[in-house]
């Protein structure tokens, strides 16, 4: 149920191998940030955004299936997400988001739920 919130859209418009550190991501009310890292691991892909002020410096976990658009040309990543939903996200966790299964889970499950 949750793998395909790990992989990104066939229309998001992603090009496997693009650097998408520092890009803008903006939910479906307003910026949250920009990308701190990302990953294009099949069925384990994802960014991890660096909020600044929005809420604290807090970084957040958002899978690949959340991105509903990518902007090259304006370097902004676009996710079907409201900035309430992310902001109440399971927290994420650095030691714990690669290779932890039951977290990838919690991650995965708490987004396929909340959609936009």
């Amino acid at each position: 149920m949750t793998a395909s919130v790990w992989g990104y859209r066939e229309t998001s418009g992603r090009v496997a191998g693009t650097d998408l550190t520092g890009y803008k991501v903006e939910a479906n009310d307003g910026s949250i940030g920009k990308v701190d890292k990302h990953s294009d691991d099949v069925d384990s892909a994802y960014i991890v955004v660096d909020t600044g002020p929005w809420i604290f410096g807090k970084e957040v976990l958002l899978p690949a299936g959340t991105v509903s658009r990518i902007d090259a040309d304006d370097r902004k990543i676009f996710v079907d997400r409201t900035k309430e939903q992310i902001k109440h996200a399971p927290e994420f966790d650095k030691e714990k988001h690669l290779g932890n299964a039951e977290y990838h889970d919690q991650v995965g499950g708490y987004y396929g739920q909340h959609r936009a």
